[in-house]
């Protein structure tokens, strides 16, 4: 029987999304996105948009596909259960059983009993999952923690992904090998709350430590770490370990201490400029990357433009902006809220800063040497990733997942363009 999966939202999601891939895949079922017995839908809802989103492909597939067995798993989903539930979907569960896809849907195949459940408890264990190969990404992702603690007032993830739990030291290192042997050169360590991966004695420096000794393995990321994670451990091993990717990306959703204490954030924006002082004195070059939330309740106009200069002052070399999204049940949702209108200007505002940020980090490697890691074809060039998350055009066409020396020429048309000095073999 054949199947399609449509994955939305976060790198984790992606990574779960492989992992259900590659398992029907050994079981001899085919993955065909035009025609499908079977429709896997992994929902995103870290906003009101995702959650439209979700649903609305939902609605899509069962209209596409009306005679396919649907799947529905997910944040999405685990948010709004009931909702869900009036949809006629065949197999809907949460954030919990993902690792059990090929046994439920053999079960529908064979005796067409709808499946539902979910789990409304928060203390669960590491629902371990393990990928040999991406199909999807040069780079091959490893869920190293699910759920998070933090519970910030805007945020339901903690509602629906449950606790902070970790993937056992050792099955990290083994998935890693493997994925590193099938010629992934870069791995990208991610969770709910990756900072907080922690097993027995072991923490997330220790794991990385470990992971750099696999020979195969050139690059190891981050997909993203809270700045009171960065301690001096973490750094010490970012000064002298070359295979940490050149690039961190650590939140901060406000650059305005009022707003940061509305937000139930762990931290204020001195401590922020300090911690990012010390990652620069450590790596000068280093590409730092941030999440912006705007137009939480309580941004005056006065919290806003602290929050653009505090941006300029950190220098970032991009802002992820997102308008902040109401979600029911959290502490900032009984708020006053802000206006759409001024929210929608205020975005503009940062992605605006933004693309001034990005051009400015990118412009001082022109006449520089970086490794780029290949990974498509796009007309005349190829495109790569460096290791501080430069997107690189290179001038010839490559075969993906090669690791060359390319000297950066010039930024085209908002593009950064390389030529090839060297193949690292």
């Amino acid at each position: 029987m054949k199947f399609k999966i449509v994955t939305l939202g976060c790198k984790v999601n992606a990574y779960e999304s492989e992992y259900m891939k590659e398992c029907l895949l050994k079981s001899g079922f085919i993955y065909d996105d035009n025609y499908p017995d079977i429709v896997i839908i992994n929902t995103c809802s870290v906003t009101n948009m995702a959650d439209r989103k979700s649903r609305k492909i939902v609605h899509k597939e069962k209209r596409e596909h009306p005679l396919a067995c649907l799947v529905v798993a997910g944040c999405s989903s685990q948010n709004h259960s009931s909702d869900y539930e009036k949809m006629d979907i065949d197999i809907l569960i949460g954030n919990k059983n993902k690792s059990k896809i090929v046994d439920l849907i053999k079960d529908y195949i064979d005796n067409h009993n709808k499946y539902t459940y979910f789990t409304s408890n928060r203390d669960l264990e590491f629902e371990d999952m393990k990928v040999e190969k991406f199909t999807t990404h040069t780079r091959a992702y490893i869920k190293i923690e699910d759920g998070c603690d933090n519970f910030c007032s805007y945020c339901i993830i903690p509602y629906v992904r449950g606790s902070v739990r970790s993937k056992d030291f050792q099955k990290v290192l083994e998935e890693a090998r493997v994925l590193a042997l099938n010629n992934h050169q870069e791995i990208v360590l991610t969770g709910i709350h990756t900072g907080r991966y922690q097993w027995m004695d072991k923490d997330l420096s220790d794991l990385i430590y470990e992971l750099a000794k696999i020979p195969e393995l050139k690059r190891i990321r981050l997909s993203s770490i809270e700045i009171t994670e960065l301690n001096d451990k973490f750094l010490e091993l970012l000064k002298n370990e070359p295979k940490i990717a050149n690039h961190l990306h650590i939140p901060l959703q406000s650059g305005s201490d009022t707003v940061l204490k509305m937000m139930n954030r762990k931290y204020n924006t001195a401590y922020f400029k300090e911690k990012i002082a010390k990652i620069r004195r450590i790596c000068p070059d280093i590409s730092i990357t941030t999440d912006c939330i705007v137009g939480h309740p309580y941004e005056t106009v006065e919290c806003f433009k602290e929050y653009v200069d505090f941006c300029k002052e950190i220098n970032f070399s991009k802002l992820h902006v997102f308008p902040y999204s109401k979600r029911d049940g959290t502490a900032s949702s009984r708020m006053p809220q802000i206006d759409d209108d001024i929210k929608k200007e205020r975005v503009k505002v940062l992605l605006e800063l933004s693309k001034e940020l990005e051009d400015t980090y990118a412009s001082t490697f022109v006449g520089k040497k970086l490794l780029v890691l290949t990974e498509e074809i796009d007309g005349e060039y190829t495109t790569g990733l460096t290791s501080n998350y430069l997107k690189v055009y290179i001038k010839g066409k490559y075969t993906s997942n090669q690791m060359l020396l390319v000297e950066i020429t010039e930024i085209k048309n908002d593009k950064i363009v390389g030529e090839v000095v060297l193949s690292q073999e």
